[in-house]
């Protein structure tokens, strides 16, 4: 059993280190078929590419877990929420008017709200004290968000979507381990998904609808934390096939799996810029969890946040 640094996480209850620590690995290829691996990693070098956008993320720098927003370089940063709950998981809307989140502000249970760019109008979405409800993402066209949910049908975890004022939840998983992290794809057709139904959690694909399960890596560590491409090409993703976690990137049919970092840190929680051009990552890196940008192919690792605090879980938005 791998031994990661729980203890310099940020305190967001149970639910997530029952998704996010799960399952040791060993140092061994991909074993399947038709799954192809490439496990050189660029160097850290080359030149960045100018960064737009802005980048929500969570902190705990003003000792609380709370989400903040800043420029794609770093500048510019904005605290949105301020309670003394845990705020994580921030999201941004396709059109970059709202960020959706996960907070146990209601209660000793995590919901998942949605606000304005700017913090105000805030609204719990799931509303269930009796359940646990986290990592939101939202459908391309912004109408709806896929999230995951625990215990609300008796199972661990599975995967459900809902309008984006949080009526009409859906059920779309039915396995008896955990479905979780989930990622629409951009042409609104697919969800990408990590799952241990088949033992270690790996990366999956399914129409939205539920139907169509396809199983993407297959991996000896574990794999979660999916992002698709803009483009739709491309899924990034966090695997622990290595020793520790590291980010990777694959074709969205599993092919070409390739890793983008490499070092002795974890490294994890990729999510693509609006262009496509850049990946926007955590890392332990330098002895603390920090926010770091790369370009695309995984040189120019930037890091963009320096705080003895937690600074992580990052969303990229317009």
């Amino acid at each position: 059993m791998k031994n990661i640094k729980t203890t310099s996480l940020p305190v967001i209850g149970a639910i997530f280190l029952t998704s996010y620590f799960l399952v040791g690995c060993q140092k061994q290829a991909d074993t399947a078929a038709g799954f192809s691996q490439n496990v050189s990693a660029p160097k850290e070098s080359g030149m960045k590419i100018k960064s737009k956008g802005s980048i929500a993320f969570s902190s705990d720098r003003d000792n609380n877990q709370d989400i903040y927003i800043m420029s794609a370089e770093g500048n510019d940063l904005i605290r949105l929420t301020d309670h003394s709950a845990s705020d994580t998981y921030p999201a941004w809307s396709p059109d970059g008017k709202k960020i959706a989140f996960t907070s146990d502000r209601g209660g000793n249970f995590f919901e998942n709200y949605v606000m304005n760019a700017d913090g105000t109008g805030l609204v719990n979405l799931t509303n269930n004290p009796a359940l646990n409800d986290f990592e939101p993402a939202w459908s391309p066209d912004g109408n709806k968000i896929v999230f995951t949910s625990r215990f609300r049908d008796g199972n661990d975890e599975e995967i459900y979507i809902m309008n984006a004022d949080g009526t009409g939840v859906i059920r779309l998983t039915t396995s008896t381990g955990i479905d979780s992290y989930a990622d629409w794809s951009p042409n609104g057709k697919q969800i990408a998904f990590a799952s241990d139904r088949e033992g270690s959690l790996q990366i999956y694909v399914m129409n939205t609808d539920g139907s169509g399960v396809t199983r993407l890596t297959n991996s000896s560590g574990y794999n979660n934390r999916p992002a698709w491409s803009p483009d739709g090409k491309k899924i990034v993703f966090t695997t622990a096939r290595d020793g520790n976690e590291e980010i990777y990137v694959m074709n969205a049919d599993g092919t070409n799996q390739t890793r983008l970092t490499n070092n002795t840190a974890d490294d994890f929680s990729p999510d693509w810029s609006p262009d496509g051009n850049q990946i926007v990552f955590t890392s332990f890196r330098d002895d603390n969890f920090e926010t770091y940008i790369m370009n695309a192919n995984g040189t120019a690792q930037t890091r963009i946040t320096n705080n003895l605090g937690f600074d992580g879980f990052p969303s990229w938005g317009r």
